[in-house]
């Protein structure tokens, strides 16, 4: 369940969440939207893994000690293409030298966000953003393909979501507790993410996706 724990490291470092989180504290409802939008990113991603996790475990169990469901590897198998596909995409897409991705237009709305609309947002680029639905996904159906048993599945799959949480968690606990130097660090951050994640993004879908098409096609053909 290795890929499971890479997976959620690729959505942790997505630096749109980070961002956001980021931008919260300057809105008139600033801690709420930031507490919102958090439990907005944990809550939706937990409810895909878990129902994805689920279903896979269910197959798995009606098969007996046959291994994976057929299923389960055809699936892998697709999601490995995508992770290649979206690999070059990611770095065909990155900014020129000295150049900016065009912030989306929630950036600009940001200022009449509720706490509502700020967990509505989470939701939206936790699990409606291909990045990150393909990547979660992915995790969980190794996680759910895997032979551990249901508790070991459990509690993989409540790492996973912890893992791919960071990118929200983290910024939250600095605002709340960093004091005067909150801002300082989130933006240090803010200006890393943003120069590196192409670079990262890259590397970590093309990893992934040659994993994945690897131990799919090993499982088809045995």
């Amino acid at each position: 369940m290795i890929a499971a724990y890479a997976i959620p490291s690729g959505i942790a470092i997505s630096p749109l969440p980070l961002i956001a989180v980021i931008l919260m504290p300057a809105t008139p409802k600033g801690r709420g939207n930031g507490l919102a939008f958090t439990a907005g990113w944990v809550l939706s991603l937990a409810a895909l893994v878990t129902a994805i996790v689920v279903a896979g475990s269910g197959a798995d169990a009606s098969r007996g000690d046959e291994g994976p469901a057929t299923w389960t590897l055809w699936l892998k198998l697709a999601l490995g293409v995508l992770f290649l596909l979206m690999g070059v995409k990611q770095w065909k897409g990155r900014p020129g030298e000295g150049r900016t991705s065009e912030p989306p237009g929630w950036m600009k709305a940001i200022d009449r966000f509720t706490p509502a609309k700020a967990a509505g947002l989470a939701a939206a680029l936790a699990v409606a953003n291909p990045k990150n639905l393909v990547l979660a996904v992915g995790g969980a159906v190794s996680i759910a393909s895997s032979t551990a048993s249901t508790g070991g599945k459990t509690v993989a799959a409540a790492l996973m979501v912890l893992i791919a949480a960071l990118c929200t968690l983290l910024p939250l606990a600095v605002y709340l507790f960093g004091g005067a130097r909150s801002a300082k660090v989130l933006g240090e951050w803010k200006a890393w993410m943003a120069a590196h994640n192409a670079a990262i993004m890259t590397t970590v879908l093309v990893v992934l996706g040659a994993k994945y098409v690897g131990d799919a096609i090993s499982g088809l053909t045995t």
